[in-house]
């Protein structure tokens, strides 16, 4: 019983503030959900939940027309008096009676395809209609599991069970916000937050926003993970057919054409189902799109249906879009989730035009205690009524997060937590106070090990203390780890310390110190996995490894919106080290390379002398364009590919143990990812840099270049190195120019191909160049495909790379595993 009242007394409460509220069904009384519910010529609107409920909420007394309309069912119209006093009016959907003109008759003639002609040449004027407003902005997003499966791969999947049922079903997020927006086509927002709830956190922050439901039809795409083309963009006939299903006439007496629209091939990323058009202004009247994961290039989603209203103002003539819901199912690893966002647009406002400051960086932001509303408030402003189970999530969920709060219960959990297992030891444990919001981490050596010419087989563990302040979202830790070479018989140690001091401008500081050892390009261009297995099986060890005993301090934050700044200052002590070991698993006659890249088959000569230096260095970083978030618990940036992202770097080196190690170095990077519409997406680095006085530094300090002599990459990265290029042929100490350049089709072309589309598959093309004083300059082409694999498992990418340097130089094969980027 005590569960039951709170859930009849926040039910009642709903009705009460509600002033129009009904239900929604059809001529057997089955309920219709989202069906789209308005005011006639006013832009106050709502649709119905997954119960058929509504509330429309009319604050202005007086006379309106209700309609309620849903697709293939005849609009309904109801007239209401509105004082003060709440009213329930039900409404009955009767199916609609779509009419075929006689022209059908004719199989030579598809009055669809005049129909869309003319949708197509009436876009711009019809997208200019609503290309700039004021409306209010209603969301809610939730989330379900079915079915969830105990373990995953041998690991426990527990973190759900207080909030699933017996079945292992149950509602995993569920989240609303009401917000204020100021739109302008094509893509200038902002949104003021009134009010954010997530279910279970009554501190949390919705991350529902107007920017992720911006899915305008009359654009020639939507914005999915890929561009998916819309069924009246320029190129529409290239992507679709199109049937003429019939017509029938709204509450206007407007007559709405009905076009069944299927993808010409199902591996495009081209919509499925229905989309119906005004006749003679042949503007868009609502939308029933679905559209598979394949077809998107994403293998975890199985089916995505957009569904869109729009309404027509008699007074100012203009179709608006006042619902749109998104339903989606996915799954993998035996994990099956479903999903939906439904959207509400009202009180829409069409100023000529907006004064010049209207849209700044800061396109979203929450008002003060947006997060802490009453449940009183929220059932004033919510338009779409809480179902039943919602409204159980959220009071079911409230009332844990109580309990999962107090210390009882954290410390119960951590007890199960913190139990320690003689794995531990290899795999690694942590220890928590959840209460407290502290843990102690020690880092196992097993995930860590791996070999290396200069140690032998190497092992690593760390110990670590970390401390959160949730509401301030800024942490600390500090921590030691250890490294241990077998061979070399040696241990070394660094102890570290890192504050992230707020969350608004990001400051940080970095300190650690020690004695480690390490490859000298500080991009690390080979994995130690890698490194072992070419070492031990092939007797290829290209790492190349030298000890540095040192101090550093890194200070880095934002000094305005999209301008970083970085400071790090360090001494150190560099040693060359040797080979210790030529141990390897296969019998050959190969012999190991040296430790000294510069003379790889010199095994007396070091790379360099022994020495201490002292380097400074700032790093500026300019992200044109930055756009952001602003919560009350901190900034978040938006990326924006409009423009590029600019770093400008100067180092210093100075009181050196000879001054021959001392020298001057002044660089910069420019990098831009961006989308070609449906024809793929771009990535572009080009990296410069020049040295000063720097004719006698140690090979340390040198400029290495990110090279690659093994078959095999972690499939990220690729415009960041040469595949074809041995590691260390081209470092220098003067200037150098780098470039790379990648396109991925997004399966524009293999989506064409027969039997190759069924790959789904995406082609990289790429070009990489490098140039510095006194040798040619080294070229690299490649073509390749992505997001190769079975079914769901999409980790592989494969490449040819041809390279060029006076004439031809090699040609090579490299295999991307994406799985690499998460065992490193």
């Amino acid at each position: 019983m005590k569960k039951i009242t709170p859930l009849l007394f926040l039910l009642f409460s709903i009705a009460t503030f509600a002033q129009v509220k009904g239900t929604v069904t059809d001529s057997k009384g089955k309920a219709i959900a989202f069906a789209n519910i308005y005011a006639k010529d006013t832009y106050i609107s709502t649709t119905s939940n997954e119960q058929g409920k509504y509330e429309l909420n009319l604050k202005i007394p007086g006379t309106y027309v209700i309609l309620y309309q849903y697709l293939g069912y005849k609009t309904d119209k109801k007239i209401v008096e509105i004082d003060k006093v709440a009213q329930t009016v039900d409404a009955i959907l009767i199916e609609e009676e779509i009419i075929l003109n006689e022209v059908v008759i004719n199989k030579k003639v598809n009055p669809a395809i005049e129909i869309i002609k003319n949708a197509i040449a009436s876009r711009k004027e019809n997208a200019k209609q609503a290309a700039q407003y004021n409306a209010d902005f209603y969301s809610r997003g939730i989330f379900r599991v079915k079915n969830l499966p105990k373990t995953i791969m041998g690991q426990k999947l527990d973190f759900f069970d207080d909030v699933i049922d017996s079945t292992r079903s149950g509602i995993l997020y569920l989240s609303e916000t009401v917000s204020k927006i100021t739109f302008q086509k094509p893509d200038k927002l902002k949104e003021v937050i009134v009010a954010s709830k997530v279910s279970g956190n009554d501190n949390g922050f919705s991350f529902n926003n107007a920017a992720q439901a911006n899915f305008d039809f009359y654009e020639n795409y939507l914005d999915f993970d890929v561009k998916v083309v819309s069924p009246i963009a320029d190129n529409a006939f290239n992507y679709y057919n199109y049937k003429f299903d019939g017509s029938f006439a709204d509450e206007n007496n407007k007559i709405i054409n009905k076009i069944k629209v299927t993808p010409k091939r199902s591996s495009e990323p081209a919509m499925d189902g229905y989309i119906y058009i005004v006749d003679d202004s042949w503007a868009i009247y609502a939308v029933d799109l679905s559209i598979n994961g394949s077809q998107m290039q994403n293998p975890a989603l199985n089916k995505l249906t957009l569904t869109q209203n729009y309404s027509f103002n008699n007074k100012n003539k203009i179709w608006a879009k006042n619902t749109q819901t998104i339903e989606f199912e996915a799954g993998m690893l035996g994990i099956n989730i479903n999903g939906k966002f439904t959207y509400v647009y009202s009180n829409f406002e069409f100023p000529e035009k907006f004064e010049k400051k209207t849209f700044t960086a800061e396109v979203l932001k929450f008002e003060e205690n947006a997060n802490k509303k009453e449940d009183s408030f929220w059932n004033t402003i919510r338009p779409v009524p809480l179902t039943v189970e919602e409204s159980t999530d959220y009071l079911k969920k409230d009332a844990l997060q109580t309990k999962k709060k107090s210390e009882k219960y954290l410390d119960s959990i951590d007890g199960k937590h913190n139990k320690f297992k003689i794995s531990d030891v290899l795999m690694g444990y942590s220890y928590r106070n959840s209460f407290k919001k502290w843990s102690i981490n020690y880092d196992g050596p097993l995930l860590s090990t791996s070999f290396n010419t200069v140690q032998g087989w190497k092992t690593k563990a760390g110990l670590s203390y970390f401390k959160r302040d949730e509401d301030k979202r800024t942490y600390s830790r500090i921590g030691t780890q250890f490294d241990y070479g077998f061979s070399e018989k040696k241990l070394r140690a660094t102890a570290n310390y890192y504050r992230k001091f707020n969350n608004t401008n990001n400051a940080s500081l970095y300190i650690i110190g020690g004695s480690s050892i390490n490859q000298f390009n500080a991009s690390n261009p080979i994995s130690g996995l890698v490194n072992s297995v070419s070492s031990l099986l092939f007797k290829n060890n290209f790492m190349k490894l030298y000890e540095k005993n040192f101090v550093s301090a890194n200070f880095g934050r934002e000094i305005i919106n999209g301008l970083n700044l970085n400071v790090n200052a360090e001494y150190s002590e560099r040693k060359p080290l040797r080979n210790t070991t030529d141990h390897s698993i296969t019998k050959t006659d190969d012999v190991y390379s040296s430790n000294n890249p510069i003379l790889p088959l010199d095994n007396v000569t070091p790379a360099f002398e022994k020495h201490n230096l002292i380097k400074t260095n700032v790093l500026a970083r300019i992200k044109f364009g930055q756009q952001y978030w602003t919560r009350p618990d901190g900034k978040y940036t938006i990326g924006n590919d409009k423009y590029p992202t600019i770093s400008i770097g100067y180092e210093k080196a100075f009181s050196a143990t000879n001054k021959k190690y001392e020298y001057d170095l002044l660089s910069t990077r420019i990098t831009q990812d961006f989308s070609i519409g449906n024809k793929g997406a771009m990535k572009i680095n080009f990296k410069a840099g020049k040295f000063f006085n720097a004719d006698t530094i140690s090979f340390v300090d040198y400029k290495h270049f990110n090279g690659n002599q093994t078959h095999l990459t972690g499939g990220d990265g690729y415009t960041n190195l040469f595949n074809n290029l041995p590691y260390y042929s081209a470092s220098t100490n003067d200037s150098y120019l780098e470039f790379h350049v990648e396109h991925n089709d997004k399966g524009y072309l293999m989506n064409k191909i027969p039997l190759l589309n069924k790959l789904q598959s995406q082609l990289i093309l790429g070009f990489h160049n490098l140039a510095v004083p006194g040798r040619n300059p080294y070229q690299e082409f490649s073509i390749g495909l992505d997001n190769l694999g079975y079914g769901k498992v999409r980790i592989l990418r494969v490449d040819y790379i041809r390279s060029y340097q006076n004439g031809f130089h090699g040609d090579t094969i490299i295999f991307g595993l994406k799985i690499l980027n998460i065992v490193e």
